[in-house]
C-alpha cells in the first residue's frame, strides 16, 4: 500500500511524514546498516556507491551518490558526497544526526547548508510511520536546498526505500 509523503516547511524546518508497509525493526535497520542503504538511498538515476558507516552516538556515515542515468544529462556521472554525524540512536524509535554536503575524504562543506534531523519511526499495525524533522541555520538555507531539488530527490529515494523493503518483507 502506498502512501503519499507529506511535507510541511515551518521557516527553517522541513518536516516529512509517510507510512511504509513494513515492520517498524525492518524499517530502522535498513536506516541502521550502511549496506542496506547502498540499495535504496538517493534519487531514481543514480547510486550510493560509497557507503562507510559507523552506527553509534558520535560515528558517522560517509557516502558518495552517483548519477547513473545517462537521461539525466548534465548530471549524467556526477558524484554527491554527503557526510552523516550522529548524535542519539535510539533502537527502533529514533535516530538524531547532522548532515552535511562533503567531498570524498568526509571534509565538510561551508558553501553548502548543513542541517540537523530527528527521525522517528512510529508502529502502525505491523506498518511504520516515519516522521523526518530536518532544522536549517535559517529559513534561506532551507530554501537553497529545496532549489536544489531535495524535495523530489528525497521523495524518489523515499520510493525507492518503500520497493527495497517489499522486496524485504
Amino acid at each position: 500500500m502506498t502512501s503519499k509523503m507529506i511535507t510541511r516547511v515551518e521557516g527553517p524546518v522541513i518536516v516529512l511524514e509517510r507510512v511504509f508497509d513494513a515492520p517498524r525493526e525492518l524499517v530502522f535497520e535498513v536506516f541502521s546498516d550502511g549496506e542496506h542503504l547502498k540499495h535504496w538511498w538517493g534519487p531514481r538515476g543514480w547510486e550510493t556507491t560509497v557507503s562507510n558507516m559507523d552506527f553509534r552516538p558520535g560515528g558517522s556515515w560517509h557516502y558518495c551518490m552517483t548519477c547513473m542515468d545517462k537521461n539525466q544529462g548534465e548530471f549524467y556521472g556526477m558524484e554527491s558526497w554527503g557526510k552523516s554525524v550522529y548524535h542519539e540512536i535510539e533502537k527502533p524509535t529514533k535516530i538524531v544526526y547532522t548532515d552535511y554536503f562533503s567531498d570524498a575524504e568526509g571534509n565538510t562543506s561551508e558553501e553548502l547548508p548543513a542541517s540537523t534531523t530527528t527521525m522517528t519511526f512510529e508502529e502502525l499495525d505491523g506498518r511504520t510511520k516515519i516522521v523526518s524533522r530536518t532544522v536549517y541555520q535559517s529559513a534561506d538555507e532551507l530554501k537553497k536546498v529545496l532549489e536544489m531539488g531535495m524535495e523530489e530527490g528525497i521523495t524518489q529515494t523515499w520510493d525507492r526505500l518503500e520497493e527495497y523493503l517489499l522486496a524485504k518483507k
